[in-house]
């Protein structure tokens, strides 16, 4: 699977762990040089407190574009060190 964003690959894996439809791709498989990390964060009842990333290519950046679970409940322990992207970045 790749993440790209205006023509750049932002993670490719060959292990992402799909949830909730969401790819989430390993830590080590995305190009955090792009990445900068927000005060947003949200909470899911069954996986935890979420936090997030805004990604800035070629001068432009979407804020709040990727999320993590730093410390995801236990049902949801399989994402941790995992990114997922939202749809302005293209998951394919």
């Amino acid at each position: 699977m790749k993440a790209v964003l205006n023509g750049t690959v932002l993670a490719e894996s060959d292990a992402t762990v799909v949830v909730e439809g969401n790819h989430y791709f390993p830590l080590e498989s995305v190009n955090l040089e792009l990445f900068t990390p927000t005060d947003h964060s949200t909470h899911c009842p069954w996986k935890g407190d979420s936090s997030y990333y805004d990604i800035t290519v070629n001068g432009e950046t979407k804020s709040n574009a990727a999320w993590y679970y730093p410390a995801p409940k236990e049902k949801a322990a399989e994402i941790k060190d995992h990114v997922a992207f939202y749809g302005v970045v293209t998951v394919s």
